[in-house]
């Protein structure tokens, strides 16, 4: 008895070597065969294929061409997705870009807020300023703290041309005792002329491409001058109020600003619509029941006296206009509203600046003086205008001349012998 169970134990334990050395063979003969595993995804595929390719043995010719002009199409359908996906991808990333900016641009304004209650929501109209940059231009810098009152500044383009315009400018500025106006001579002579009659200016560094209009060049060819000009005056964080030198000086002007904008401007409207805007109506009878049509109107700003805060906005507006200049023939008035007003569209991104329009009255044009005021003889007595600026009229010295007359020295006829318009 002992001896069969001892030959029993010797045989089950044989038999489980041998299941052990036959699990260690399976494993490595598995092992060799899928290295990669029994569910991987590439054995998968190698087993189809094997089979695909045993099975396309099989197929008829015709199969086989039906088969690859199948390929073929579905091959094209592809690549235009492709093409599409790629497309789109393009203009979410633009999307997304000008997203992210202009969420950096809110961000840096400040931190984001609730809207308030209905009817207590306002907009931000007041951009920020820029950090000044000394550097830009030192000497003007030097000569801008000189003079400079709360960081603002009156600024005059000028060469011989205009020089007795030039002059009844001065004496009104004088005569208003108002200290931060600055005249940027365009050539030798009105240096020496501001010299002599002590008042400020600023002689530009060497420039042939503006010398050459600022010597030479009349009233309008000067007036396109200034947006170049006056880029370095807000880099170096000063607000700027350009004047035309056929103005005439009534009060401070400082005093009648809003700041609230980056741009406030003087207007060629002569009416509460004109120079404010009104809404009108485009009629094409052949449209029938549609014939009416609404339009927004607004006679433009004047380009020759408005206030620039030194904030982005401003600075892009003026590298706008100078660019479009230097590349046209073109009416500096004309691009500098179409600048500040062109909306974005396709294929055009426009100025984002705030503005304001002055006054009329205050900031009063010549049409409005000689068409209106002065036939009206409440207005003639109540309105005292900021400044006047004849640029209505050709006989500009004349004007200015009689404005003085009138307003300064109270001589009452001073304005009567001029036509409404030019003769």
């Amino acid at each position: 008895m002992a001896g069969r169970r001892d030959r029993t134990q010797q045989l089950r334990g044989s038999r489980i070597a041998i299941a052990i050395l036959i699990g260690i063979i399976i494993g490595c003969v598995c092992a060799v065969l899928f290295p990669n595993g029994f569910f991987n995804s590439s054995s998968s595929l190698t087993v189809n294929e094997r089979v695909q390719v045993g099975s396309s043995s099989c197929e008829s010719p015709a199969r086989i061409k039906m088969l690859k002009s199948d390929f073929a199409s579905l091959s094209e359908k592809n690549a235009e997705l492709k093409k599409q996906i790629r497309e789109l991808t393009e203009k979410l990333r633009l999307a997304e870009q000008g997203s992210d900016n202009a969420r950096k641009q809110v961000l840096s304004l400040g931190p984001q807020i609730k809207a308030g209650p209905f009817g207590t929501v306002k907009s931000l109209r007041t951009n920020p300023t820029i950090l000044p940059d000394e550097s830009v231009n030192p000497r003007l810098a030097k000569i801008l703290e000189d003079i400079a009152v709360d960081k603002e500044v009156i600024v005059a383009l000028a060469n011989s041309n205009v020089k007795a315009m030039l002059e009844v400018q001065i004496a009104s500025v004088k005569r208003l005792g108002i200290t931060n106006y600055l005249v940027v001579a365009l050539d030798d002579y009105i240096e020496n002329f501001c010299k002599s009659n002590d008042v400020a200016y600023y002689k530009r560094d060497p420039d042939k491409d503006v010398d050459t209009v600022g010597k030479t060049g009349g009233n309008h060819a000067v007036s396109g001058l200034k947006f170049r000009v006056l880029r370095e005056f807000l880099q170096l964080g000063y607000g700027v109020l350009l004047s035309d030198v056929d103005i005439v000086f009534l009060q401070n002007p400082f005093r009648h600003l809003y700041r609230d904008s980056d741009v406030e401007s003087m207007s060629d409207g002569h009416s509460n619509m004109t120079a404010y805007g009104f809404n009108d109506v485009f009629d094409e009878p052949a449209m029938g029941w549609a014939r009416y049509a609404h339009t927004m109107r607004i006679w433009v700003f004047n380009s020759g006296f408005f206030y620039l805060r030194p904030t982005v906005p401003s600075i892009e507006l003026l590298d706008r206009v100078a660019d479009r200049l230097s590349k046209a023939k073109l009416w500096d008035q004309a691009v500098f509203n179409e600048e500040l007003f062109y909306p974005s569209h396709p294929d055009y991104i426009g100025l984002h600046a705030s503005k304001r329009v002055m006054d009329m009255y205050e900031f009063m044009n010549s049409k409005v003086l000689f068409k209106t005021v002065r036939k009206d003889q409440e207005l003639k007595k109540k309105v005292k205008p900021v400044i006047v600026h004849v640029n209505y009229h050709p006989d500009k010295l004349n004007r200015m001349q009689a404005v003085v007359e009138f307003y300064v020295n109270g001589k009452q006829d001073a304005l009567d012998s001029f036509p409404d318009g030019s003769e």
